[in-house]
């Protein structure tokens, strides 16, 4: 498995996750399973099935969080001089040329991402336009509704 870039901050939400599936929600589910199995026969028990479905899934998430953290690349731009290029982790404020409009996003992992609170992922295609480019330039970029021009009008390591 490749690294996977991720910011402090995410790698935070991961640990935070990890620490309650195995330390809340496993002995929950364990707890479940064995109230299922004292109602009897296991073939046609439906709670017994649904807890171990739960227990399924638990691990899976579990396991997908633990290889995301071993090979995570944790970047904390905040000790980097800004040098006003766009990368990984940056804060960008972007302007539409065509119709004005700005707006601030935060390029993140694809775990953090969530375009709500503008947290974009680096593989969306607007992170992929602006990954590279420095202050003041002006882009093209490629979206699923069509092509945008955007000049971008800040750049900040925080």
């Amino acid at each position: 498995m490749s690294t996977v870039p991720m910011t402090i901050v995410g790698a935070a939400q991961l640990r935070k996750e990890l620490d309650h599936l195995k330390f809340e929600r496993r002995p929950k589910i364990a707890e479940a399973i064995g109230e299922a199995r004292e109602l009897g026969d296991l073939k046609e028990n439906a709670e017994y099935h649904a807890a171990r479905e739960e227990q399924g899934l638990c691990e899976a998430r579990v396991r997908d969080i633990e290889g995301k953290l071993s090979h995570a690349q944790i970047i904390d731009v905040t000790t980097m001089a800004n040098n006003g290029r766009v990368i990984f982790g940056s804060t960008v404020t972007i302007v539409n040329v065509d119709t004005d409009e700005e707006v601030t996003y935060r390029i993140v992992g694809e775990d953090e991402a969530n375009i709500r609170e503008n947290l974009l992922s680096v593989s969306s295609p607007i992170a992929r336009g602006l990954i590279g480019k420095s202050l003041d330039d002006e882009i093209s970029i490629v979206t699923p509704g069509g092509t945008n021009d955007f000049e971008i009008i800040k750049v900040e390591y925080i």
